[in-house]
C-alpha cells in the first residue's frame, strides 16, 4: 500500500509539472545512473564557444572525430567551436583534407528521403557535407558532419567557396610554422599585378583576334580550293576526249583511198588537233593554278596553326595572371610522385553546382626517400607580415614531421616562378602519402582521404561520374579568360581502407541504408 501511495504520489507530481518536468526528471534519473567513468565522459562533451575577440573570416574549419567538435579558424586562432556528430559505426565521415565547394542555405538530401539539410556546406560531391542537424551526443549521420542548428545557420554566411574543412581522427590545431620552401611572395610581383593583368589580357584579346581571322582565311581558301579535284577531272576527261579525236583523225586519214577522202581526213584532223592543244593548254594551266592554291591552303593553315599557338600562349600568360591574385593550393603525393595547384575561377560550373577551379598545373615532383612514409600535413599561409607571409601547419597523420617532410620535397623551379611571387593568404601546400581521391575533379579543389582509416561514409556512396569536357578558354566569346579546365577521373583513385574492424570491412559494397534517419 505504502509502495502504491508513493507510486501515485509521484504520477500526480509528475502530472503537475507537465513535459518539461518529466524530461528534467528523466535526464535527473539517467544521470544518475550513470557510472562515475560516463558520467565524467558526459561532463566533458564539446559546447559551442566563441573567441572573446572581434573574429576575422574563416580560413579553415578543423573536425575532430575523436571529440565531436568543430573549431574555425581565421588568421589569428580559433574563433569558433561547436559540437557535431560525425558518421556513426559503418558510415564513418572520412577523415582527410577538403575544402568548401558548394554552400545550400536550404538543402534538402537527394539519398536520404528528401531529408532537411539546412545551411549545407559541401566537401565532396557524392554527398559528404557540413549542415545543420540533431546532435544526439555521439556519432550518428551517415557520414556528413552535423552541426547546431543555430550554429550552422550563424556560419553560413561567414564562409566562403574554398575554405579549407580539414577531418582529423585525432585533435589537431593548427601551430605556426616557418620554412625556407614555404612561398614567400614578392612584393613587386604583387604590385605589378594589376597592370601585368591589363597588357597581357589585351594581348590575349589581340591574339584570340588575330586567331579567329587566320582560321577564317584558312577556311576560305580550303573552301576555293574544294572545288578543284572535280574541274581537274573535268579537264583531263576533255582531254583524254581531243586525243581520242585526234588518233581517230590519224586512223582516218592513213585509211583515206581517195583525194576527196584524204582532204576531208585532213581537215577532220586539224580541227582535232587544234582541239587536243586547246584542251591540253587549259589543263595545264588549271594544274598550274590548282598548285597555287594548293600553296594558298597550305600557308593559311599554317598561318591558322602559328595564330592559335600564339593564341593558346597569350591566354595562357592571361590567366595565370589573372589568378596570380588568387589564394594557391599545392597537393604533393607521395603515393604518385606528382605536385597539383589547383586556384579558384570563380566561374560557375557549366553543368550546374559549384565553381571551377583550375587544373592546368600537374608535374613529376621529386621526393627525397620516395619510399619513406610523410605523413599528411596542411601548411596554411595565415597571414601576411613584415617577410611576407605567416604561415602555420596541421598535422592529422603522423609519418615523417612537418619539417622533415618539407625537406625531403623538391618543387620545380618552373612551377615556383609561376605560382610563388604572387602568393596570397589562404594559400596552402599539403604534403601526404596519399593520392587524390577520384572525387577530386575541376568542381573541387583537393579531396583526399587517409587510407588507414574508416571511410564507410564515403565509400558506401555513389561515385561522382566521371566528367571529360573539351577545354574552353572563353577569350573569343567575350569571356574573362577563365575557361573550364576539365579533366578525366584520377587514373588512380585512392584506396579505400581494407582494415577490419569487427566483421565488417570497408571495402565492400555497401548495405541497404535504413531511411529513418540521415
Amino acid at each position: 500500500m505504502k509502495d502504491r501511495l508513493t507510486t501515485a504520489q509521484s504520477t500526480v507530481a509528475m502530472r503537475r509539472w507537465g513535459p518539461p518536468g518529466i524530461l528534467t526528471l528523466a535526464a535527473m534519473v539517467a544521470f544518475a545512473a550513470l557510472t562515475p567513468a560516463a558520467a565524467a565522459k558526459q561532463a566533458r562533451q564539446p559546447v559551442e564557444a566563441v573567441a572573446p575577440r572581434e573574429a576575422g573570416e574563416p580560413i579553415m574549419a578543423i573536425v575532430s572525430i575523436k571529440s565531436q567538435q568543430v573549431t574555425f579558424y581565421d588568421a589569428d586562432g580559433w574563433i569558433l567551436r561547436a559540437p557535431v556528430s560525425t558518421g556513426t559505426t559503418g558510415r564513418e565521415t572520412p577523415a582527410g583534407v577538403f575544402a568548401v565547394i558548394e554552400k545550400d542555405k536550404d538543402h534538402h538530401s537527394t539519398m536520404y528521403d528528401d531529408a532537411w539539410m539546412p545551411n549545407m556546406q559541401r566537401i565532396t560531391w557524392n554527398g559528404i557535407a557540413l549542415h545543420g542537424g540533431p546532435l544526439p551526443g555521439y556519432a550518428a549521420s551517415h557520414g556528413c558532419v552535423r552541426m547546431p542548428f543555430g550554429f550552422a545557420e550563424g556560419l553560413f554566411d561567414k564562409t566562403q567557396i574554398g575554405m579549407r574543412v580539414i577531418i582529423s581522427p585525432e585533435n589537431a590545431a593548427p601551430v605556426d610554422f616557418s620554412h625556407p620552401a614555404l612561398f614567400m611572395p614578392k612584393r613587386e610581383a604583387i604590385a605589378a599585378a594589376p597592370n601585368r593583368i591589363g597588357k597581357l589580357s589585351a594581348e590575349a584579346e589581340e591574339a584570340t583576334r588575330a586567331a579567329d581571322e587566320a582560321k577564317k582565311a584558312a577556311a576560305a581558301t580550303a573552301k576555293e580550293a574544294a572545288s578543284l579535284p572535280a574541274s581537274l577531272r573535268k579537264l583531263e576527261q576533255q582531254k583524254v576526249r581531243a586525243d581520242a579525236e585526234l588518233a581517230f583523225a590519224d586512223k582516218s586519214r592513213t585509211a583515206a583511198k581517195t583525194d576527196q577522202a584524204m582532204a576531208k581526213a585532213d581537215e577532220l584532223r586539224q580541227k582535232a588537233a587544234a582541239k587536243a592543244a586547246d584542251a591540253a593548254t587549259q589543263l595545264d594551266a588549271a594544274r598550274a593554278a590548282a598548285q597555287s592554291k594548293r600553296d594558298a591552303v597550305a600557308a593559311t593553315k599554317d598561318a591558322a596553326k602559328t595564330a592559335a599557338a600564339k593564341k593558346a600562349d597569350a591566354v595562357k600568360a592571361a590567366t595565370d595572371a589573372k589568378l596570380a591574385l588568387e589564394p594557391v593550393s599545392v597537393y604533393i603525393s607521395r603515393a604518385t610522385q606528382k605536385l597539383y595547384v589547383r586556384r579558384n575561377t570563380h566561374k560557375p560550373a557549366p553543368d550546374g553546382g559549384g565553381e571551377v577551379f583550375d587544373t592546368s598545373i600537374e608535374v613529376p615532383i621529386a621526393i627525397r626517400n620516395p619510399d619513406q612514409p610523410l605523413g599528411t600535413h596542411i601548411f596554411t599561409a595565415m597571414a601576411k607580415n613584415d617577410t611576407g607571409l605567416r604561415w602555420s601547419v596541421v598535422t592529422i597523420e603522423n609519418g615523417d614531421d612537418a619539417k622533415n617532410a618539407l625537406d625531403r620535397i623538391t618543387i620545380p623551379q618552373e612551377v615556383l616562378d609561376r605560382i610563388a611571387p604572387t602568393a596570397l593568404p589562404r594559400s596552402s601546400i599539403i604534403i601526404s602519402d596519399e593520392p587524390l581521391s577520384s572525387e577530386t575533379n575541376y568542381r573541387t579543389e583537393f579531396v583526399a582521404v587517409l587510407s588507414n582509416q574508416p571511410q564507410g561514409g564515403f565509400i558506401t556512396r555513389k561515385p561522382t561520374a566521371p566528367m571529360a569536357i573539351a577545354s574552353d578558354d572563353s577569350w573569343d566569346n567575350g569571356g574573362n579568360g577563365f575557361g573550364f579546365f576539365f579533366q578525366q577521373r584520377d587514373p588512380y583513385p585512392q584506396p579505400v581502407n581494407p582494415r577490419r574492424r569487427g566483421q565488417y570491412q570497408y571495402y565492400q559494397p555497401a548495405q541497404p541504408m535504413p531511411r529513418s534517419f540521415w
